[in-house]
């Protein structure tokens, strides 16, 4: 995920469901909790989204407000086969609607697909 200590980590979209040995590996890596309200801009938003959570786009546009314009979105997917799987189509789709680019996707947890979405060099907000 290239975390860094120090690096501001942002969690929306929690649930009982997501993954809290990733959950743990992150605040290891920053050497610090993930927060929810973010007080300050943020370098990195986890975000775990469900079929069911709504409009991946607009969950996306939310996830802008804090995000430092340098700041990656990690958005976290049941993988196929698990229930609440996201299509990738639908994923790019909603990138390009929020104004980002999806530089990889990620095998990061054992039901979670981790797609890294960033704001395009020398988009401006």
């Amino acid at each position: 995920m290239g975390l860094a200590a120090g690096q501001l980590v942002q969690e929306l979209g929690w649930d009982e469901d997501v993954d809290d040995d990733l959950r743990i590996a992150i605040e290891d890596a920053v050497d610090g909790e993930l927060i929810e309200e973010a007080l300050e801009a943020v370098d990195v938003v986890l975000l775990w989204w469900r079929e069911d959570d709504g409009d991946i786009g607009d969950g996306l546009v939310d996830a802008l407000t804090d995000l430092k314009e340098d700041g990656v979105v990690w958005l976290m997917t049941p993988k196929v086969g698990r229930g609440g799987h996201v299509d990738p189509a639908d994923i790019s789709e909603a990138a390009i609607t929020a104004g980002l680019a999806q530089t990889s996707t990620a095998n990061l947890s054992g039901d979670w697909t981790g797609s890294k979405l960033v704001r395009p060099r020398g988009a401006r907000r």
